[in-house]
């Protein structure tokens, strides 16, 4: 995709050197319409479907179908301008359509990098915080997040009274995991392992008991 831009912005640049006037006709106006439609309704989909799938490769692409509409807004703005007599719009557009590819491009390789590299989604003190404020809940440490929006995953070490029955603490588990997902709607998933105060690691994040 970033190629594309690439030749673009060329193919604009020279013909700033070399000014020719593009031929325009009617169909040309019908095609590129015609393309836009099916780009649109393409774009509905596919970012519809990643939503209900938690698909980051479908969300990507209608990122990337979507700035197809916007070039081929561009290049009917540019045929409208070269009509009416202003044939320089048409490589000044074509450096806009060559930026707004770059744009679509850039987002997709962020979001892909995130992904690839299994980069935290929301941050531990922010998670812990919250975390704390259930009853019960003494610390807690080793919290970790993966995933893509929509389908984030958490995973975290729970720290309960030692002499709490299991079953209680089972129940505590179930309310941080519960209060996760209503906070961060895109939290598909948490994964609470239990441990005993006493047992306490150096750095976690704990209430102090007196």
């Amino acid at each position: 995709m970033i190629f594309v831009g690439v030749e673009i912005l060329q193919s604009a640049l020279n013909r700033f050197l070399a000014p020719s006037v593009p031929e325009v006709t009617a169909i040309s106006f019908l095609i590129i319409l015609g393309t836009m439609c099916i780009n649109y309704l393409v774009t509905r989909y596919e970012y519809n479907e990643g939503e209900s799938l938690r698909s980051q490769v479908l969300i990507a692409d209608s990122v990337h179908t979507k700035s197809d509409i916007y070039v081929s807004l561009s290049v009917v703005v540019s045929l409208a301008a070269v009509v009416l007599g202003f044939p320089l719009m048409d490589p000044l557009i074509a450096i806009v359509i060559a930026f707004i590819i770059f744009r679509a491009g850039y987002r997709i390789i962020k979001e892909g990098s995130r992904v690839l590299l299994d980069m935290s989604r929301i941050e531990e003190k922010e998670i812990c915080n919250l975390v704390m404020t259930v009853e019960g809940v003494k610390g807690c440490h080793k919290i970790r997040t993966r995933g893509s929006m929509g389908d984030i995953k958490i995973d975290m070490h729970l720290l309960v009274q030692s002499d709490m029955p299991l079953e209680e603490a089972h129940l505590i588990a179930h309310k941080v995991s519960k209060k996760l997902k209503s906070e961060y709607k895109d939290v598909s998933d948490v994964v609470v392992h239990l441990e005993p105060s006493s047992q306490r690691p150096q750095g976690s994040n704990s209430k102090k008991t007196s």
